[in-house]
């Protein structure tokens, strides 16, 4: 099972690093570049599958659909969805974690905001009472079979570092695997979640330019985190290189004084698995 692949990870006392994606290509990119657990982002997901930013307006169902595609795609790669704040009450937290574990996922993050919900780094989030939070918690619990559960919360920006820590311990005494403290902003904020939050696995979200300063593995370690998401890195980065490309394109009307830019046609066909369709083709044919 994925989730238990995580839990291993982390209880022999490594760091586990999860870049966003947010379809097959971005995590074959992943799985391609060395990484053995990826996250599914919702961020990413709302901007690529919809192009709207990350504001709630993404379904359960239809992430359940990324998420099975993706995990599909790379099934030697433990995939943690995204699960915002489990699409509703108790029974929708619920149903999100079936459908999470039918996906083939590895794990879930469930968090405390009022819905619509927003990404933890923009202004203006709310956040449901404890209670609530919670319920849905022992619900995802009690209702997996394998999955990694994650409570994240995002009292901090609304409500204070104190009460987000709160939030954590309750979470924590509850028996998920992770607790995830949304936006700390600085170093000094990161250091009191650890000392407060001992006996559990702790999350840190190293979003670029975002509120949290950005920190390496191994930094976050010495700090007490040893679950890390680097949500946003390929989406930005993709971003970036479509951008200069089509105002290249734009421009000049070809790539062709910019191949360098590019990756290969045969690269990109080997990347997807031409080679194995190939094969699976001339079986049958004879």
């Amino acid at each position: 099972m994925r989730g238990d692949v995580v839990r291993g990870r982390l209880a022999a006392g490594e760091s586990v690093l999860m870049p966003g994606v947010w379809d097959p290509l971005s995590a074959l990119l992943a799985q391609r570049s060395g990484f053995s657990t990826v996250f599914l982002s919702g961020y990413c997901l709302s901007a690529a599958a919809l192009g709207v930013p990350d504001v709630g307006l993404l379904t359960q169902t239809e992430v359940a659909d990324a998420a099975r595609r993706t995990c599909a795609a790379v099934p030697d790669t433990a995939v943690i969805v995204d699960g915002d704040t489990g699409y509703g009450g108790v029974t929708n937290a619920a149903r999100t974690v079936a459908l999470w574990e039918q996906a083939g996922a590895a794990g879930v993050f469930i968090e405390d905001q009022v819905a619509p919900k927003r990404c933890g780094h923009m202004a203006g989030k709310e956040v449901v009472d404890s209670e609530d939070w919670l319920a849905k918690l022992r619900a995802a619990l009690g209702e997996r079979d394998h999955l990694h559960v994650t409570a994240r919360t995002d009292a901090r920006a609304p409500l204070g570092l104190d009460e987000a820590i709160d939030r954590g311990r309750a979470a924590r005494d509850l028996g998920v695997d992770a607790v995830f403290v949304e936006a700390p902003e600085s170093v000094a904020e990161l250091e009191a979640i650890a000392a407060a939050l001992d006996g559990v696995t702790l999350v840190a979200n190293m979003v670029e330019t975002g509120k949290t300063p950005l920190l390496t593995p191994a930094e976050l370690a010495e700090l007490g985190f040893r679950l890390i998401v680097s949500p946003l890195s390929l989406l930005f980065a993709a971003t970036a290189a479509m951008a200069e490309a089509g105002r290249t394109l734009a421009e000049e009307g070809s790539l062709r004084a910019h191949l360098d830019r590019l990756v290969a046609f045969d690269e990109f066909t080997d990347l997807v698995g031409l080679g194995g369709w190939h094969d699976l083709a001339d079986r049958y044919q004879g």
